[in-house]
């Protein structure tokens, strides 16, 4: 698939020098900064010193005061309270966090504190009517739901009525009645004020305990040991790196390549990673996905318990089981993708759809939300994946992935009178229809896709932050990008283009299918030579052996091998180059 390269503005030169001046960092990091916004040295400070005591007051989050005061109620009276979460990796790390910090304050912690995971094929997302009556018949009079429950005004009246209180802990987008409880945490609100709204549900939960700690007296360091599953937290939800959320992952990185907690240390060894070198992308592809698998394949209890575990042996098994599930995961996952991907090239052969909509009713449930970000990967459109639903088999229930720029929650909206309901995010959302208007939901979706993707979103952008040479590629270039770290959703890796390059003639493909390149590549203007690597890009081998000249787009790494470090180009595409092109898009 052919993509669309976009360079973003570049920032005034005069303004770049003299920012690079103020604040001693070179021009290409200073002009990578004020794209970010970062436009004075003090916000430049802040940015590379984040530091925990820069957190927002947590009683500025509508209906906090409220929510301390009741829990500190349910501790002094000894209350039992049942902390509910989602079954995904931000739902079950929020559990756990609040479990934790909770366990301070409880004379016999086993007792007075429980924990529930939904079972995702029997009851699914959410507060369900079974969890609200394993609380009532588990005598828990408090409830505090985490990473769920803001669209859940129906189940907060039958746990009203039962005599349990809730406060909800969320993100996600609410709708258009906030759940009567005793406090809604959820800076998303209309009616809330706190400065941050891109909190991750663990974020929600860690701010929660941070207005309690606080409230007693102590000291916001006391926290610091539980930012290792913040930031576990938001990387698995690709929640924004940027306020709030920076500090968090930036202390918590720290936390985790310091002193882990037992349970994510076995994970990280099982997971074949290192202490000391885990950075988010470890925590997306090797953390984050194992501690999904429990919940996908078995349960999500199993995740929060691995998480709570004291003991390393206990710890080290556990996490065993869940290596395998993850396997097992895997498994099916490459199954369904494979099936789903047969459907699409027989029906849809030309790829001229604007969506995807596909309903198997032996599809895993536990599966089907990779399959919809593969799917949207693979042909670059909005994608939803459905399969029955085990807790209501008249019911069809899925994941959903969209694209840059397209709004998924409005557009699923847009379709709601086709549902039982929704909740989501503009990127990733989950939906339960009934099977009968599951052909009419494709088409409902598939008209306002049709109708609201611009000619730009179809085709994948590769947004480029800065045009420059190969000799600008070295290792004190490395180092300050690397301070720009923490990498993720609105504070991306810097991505870069240099044009007018040639094929040093070593390049070639590799891989099982020669799906890949291994690239050396030379500016013959001043000789500089750099290699790289272009994964799925072996196709393109032709034009870069072609002898002629070609632009590259990519981010810099640093690879080792046999204890040996050097720069490496993740080149991220090639072209045949328009080096005397006068345009900056094209």
């Amino acid at each position: 698939m052919e993509k669309h390269w976009k360079i973003k503005e570049t920032p005034d030169k005069r303004l770049v020098e003299e920012f690079a001046s103020a604040t001693h960092v070179s021009p290409i990091l200073s002009s990578l900064l004020l794209q970010r916004g970062i436009n004075t040295p003090t916000l430049a400070q802040d940015f590379f010193s984040p530091d925990i005591s820069k957190l927002h007051d947590p009683m500025l989050f509508c209906d906090m005061a409220k929510a301390v005061s009741r829990v500190k109620k349910a501790l002094a009276n000894g209350e039992r309270i049942l902390i509910y979460g989602d079954y995904d990796v931000d739902g079950t790390t929020a559990v756990a966090l609040v479990h934790t910090a909770l366990e301070r304050f409880c004379a016999e912690p086993n007792s007075q504190l429980g924990y529930y995971i939904p079972d995702r094929y029997t009851e699914g997302y959410g507060i369900s009517q079974k969890g609200v009556e394993y609380a009532h018949s588990g005598g828990y009079s408090l409830v505090i739901a985490l990473d769920c429950g803001i669209k859940a005004v129906e189940r907060m009246k039958y746990a009203r009525s039962l005599g349990i209180d809730f406060i909800i802990c969320d993100h996600h987008t609410p709708g258009e009645v906030i759940p009567d409880v005793v406090a809604c945490l959820n800076s998303k609100r209309v009616d809330c004020n706190y400065p941050d709204k891109n909190l991750s549900g663990c974020g929600v939960g860690f701010k929660l305990m941070q207005a309690l700690y606080r409230s007693k007296g102590i000291a916001d360091e006391e926290l610091m040991p539980l930012l290792d599953l913040v930031v576990v937290s938001i990387a698995s939800d690709i929640v924004p790196i940027i306020g709030e959320n920076r500090i968090l992952a930036h202390n918590g990185l720290r936390q985790l390549n310091t002193t882990p907690r037992i349970g994510l240390r076995s994970i990280i060894h099982t997971a074949g990673l290192t202490e000391g070198n885990i950075g988010m992308g470890d925590i997306v592809f090797k953390l984050g996905p194992r501690i999904n698998a429990a919940g996908r394949m078995r349960s999500g209890n199993e995740a929060v318990r691995i998480l709570l575990e004291r003991d390393a042996n206990i710890a080290d098994e556990l996490s065993r089981q869940i290596n395998d599930s993850n396997d097992e995961r895997k498994d099916l996952d490459r199954i369904v993708t494979s099936q789903a991907i047969d459907r699409i090239e027989s029906q849809d052969p030309q790829h001229t759809a604007s969506s995807t909509v596909l309903y198997d009713p032996e599809w895993s449930k536990g599966v089907i939300g990779i399959v919809a970000s593969r799917l949207t990967e693979t042909y670059y459109r909005p994608t939803i994946i459905l399969t029955r639903s085990q807790a209501n088999p008249d019911y069809a229930t899925g994941s959903a992935r969209s694209i840059d720029g397209f709004d998924l929650y409005k557009a699923i909206d847009a379709c709601s009178d086709l549902l039982e309901n929704f909740g989501g995010h503009t990127y990733a959302a989950g939906l339960t229809m009934k099977i009968e208007n599951v052909d009419k939901f494709a088409t409902a979706f598939e008209k306002y896709a049709s109708q609201n993707l611009t000619a730009e979103q179809r085709c994948q952008q590769i947004d480029i932050d800065a045009e420059i040479k190969l000799a600008d590629v070295k290792p004190a270039l490395l180092a300050e990008l690397q301070s720009l770290e923490p990498f993720g959703s609105a504070n991306t890796k810097p991505v870069f283009m240099t044009r007018g390059i040639y094929d040093y003639s070593t390049s070639k493909q590799f891989g099982q299918h020669q799906q890949h390149l291994k690239l050396d590549l030379i500016d013959a203007t001043d000789c500089t030579i750099r290699s790289g690597v272009g994964f799925c890009l072996g196709h393109l081998h032709e034009v870069l052996s072609s002898g002629s000249k070609v632009d590259i787009c990519y981010t810099i790494e640093e690879n080792e091998f046999r204890g040996k470090k050097q720069l490496q180009l993740m080149v991220k595409d090639l072209r045949l180059s328009e080096v005397d092109s006068p345009e900056d898009e094209y």
